[in-house]
């Protein structure tokens, strides 16, 4: 079944597979949208959780940890359901890719990109990740080209750029490297985002979320082990081991799951829109929790960013 604009005030009736058969769903637009504003928060608040985390645990170990606990986590769940429909063999490949995607390419990708460049930067570029998924599901999912959708997801990126323009960016060659490897991360999500829509409305989105993020854990293994092994723990607080199992489940398992149970609902370049809104509730979070200030570049921003939803969406 092909998938249609949804507007906001209409009923979706959408066929998805929840890994039990294909079943006849029908899920109003604003229950949907409500789902994925959850996820887009959880998503947000996480910049200041985990900034707490990865202050006193090296990245490469917190990453190691949050990823085995999630894809534990995931697997032991699965394992309790039931699914009438196997996974095909041809389709096993498909989801190790998109393992290796979300885990090497995306996550270790953006966590060494971070630390060779500027505060602010990481946020800047991954406001650009509607464009390359509106781009892709043309190009991959035969979407059609929407222009009121191009208008929306441009002015969300400007207001983006409003935000971390207005004191979290600095511009200079010594950046460059780790822009890019950021940059790298960025396309990585896309296509996770883009490759797993197919294995989603065939599987359902915990199903392949599991499998995926444990292919990825497996390959990440060896060498998080390595990085688990060498850390001086004597400092650890459990603050920061909280800071990880929120990372672990808040994210990796319910973040990542609602992501792309959205996803089975809605054109991908529809919801690629509402990443952008991550900023503004990240600045938010960081204002009332570490005090962090806030300017008018920040309201300005913000509103634009919105401004930018509200166009693609209506």
């Amino acid at each position: 079944m092909s998938q249609s604009h949804l507007p906001l005030d209409d009923s979706a009736v959408v066929a998805v597979a929840d890994g039990d058969g294909l079943k006849e769903k029908s899920y109003s637009a604003g229950v949907i949208l409500s789902v994925l504003f959850l996820q887009q928060f959880l998503g947000a608040i996480s910049f200041t959780i985990s900034k707490y985390g990865l202050a006193i645990i090296e990245p490469f170990v917190f990453a190691f940890y949050r990823f085995v606990i999630a894809a534990a986590i995931l697997l032991f769940i699965t394992r309790l359901r039931k699914h009438d429909k196997p996974v095909e063999k041809k389709d096993y490949w498909k989801i190790i890719g998109l393992g290796a995607i979300i885990i090497p390419f995306n996550q270790v990708a953006y966590l060494y990109g971070q630390s060779l460049t500027g505060a602010g930067h990481g946020s800047l570029l991954f406001a650009t990740t509607p464009i390359w998924i509106f781009i892709l599901a043309m190009i991959h999912l035969k979407e059609k080209l929407i222009l009121r959708r191009v208008m929306g997801i441009v002015v969300a990126v400007v207001g983006v750029g409003t935000i971390m323009f207005g004191g979290a960016v600095r511009i200079g060659k010594e950046y460059l490297i780790g822009d890019m490897i950021i940059l790298l991360a960025v396309f990585a999500w896309a296509y996770y985002t883009i490759l797993g829509k197919p294995l989603v409305r065939k599987y359902g989105a915990f199903r392949v979320t599991a499998y995926a993020l444990s292919s990825g854990t497996l390959l990440y293994l060896p060498f998080g082990l390595y990085m688990a092994s060498q850390m001086d723990y004597s400092q650890t607080t459990v603050g920061a081991w909280l800071s990880v199992l929120y990372m672990a489940i808040g994210i990796s398992v319910i973040a990542y799951v609602l992501w792309y149970w959205v996803l089975k609902h809605i054109e991908a370049s529809r919801m690629a829109v509402f990443h952008n809104v991550q900023p503004v509730i990240a600045s938010a979070m960081a204002y009332f929790w570490l005090n962090e200030p806030l300017g008018w570049p920040f309201v300005i921003g913000g509103l634009t960013v919105l401004t930018g939803v509200i166009i693609a969406e209506v």
